[in-house]
């Protein structure tokens, strides 16, 4: 799996079904390797954390192609936030109107 326009901390990751009760638990949450791209075991799964700090809409996705007709893709939309860091920028002054 691969997040545009974002790294990410990989905290968990294993093998058959998440144990929403058992699997935090072993989280690494000391120093958890920090990525942009992830092989997510085959019938497992990964637990990323990553700070929504880059505002705009990210695409997250599978590299195989024909994942994407599995739905394995999804969008973050990430809002503006404090400071001129976190705004979106204008569009440019020579941009066409719709």
């Amino acid at each position: 799996m691969h997040l545009h326009g974002h790294s990410f901390y990989v905290v968990g990751w294993g093998f058959g079904n998440f144990d929403k009760q058992k699997d935090p638990l072993k989280y690494n949450l000391v120093d958890p390797p920090l990525q942009n791209t992830i092989a997510v075991p085959k019938n497992g799964w990964a637990a990323i954390r990553f700070k929504a700090a880059n505002p705009g809409v990210w695409f997250m996705h599978c590299h195989l192609e024909r994942h994407f007709t599995w739905g394995m893709e999804m969008a973050f939309i990430v809002k503006n936030g404090e400071g001129p860091k976190a705004k979106i920028l204008p569009p440019p002054p020579d941009m066409p109107q719709c």
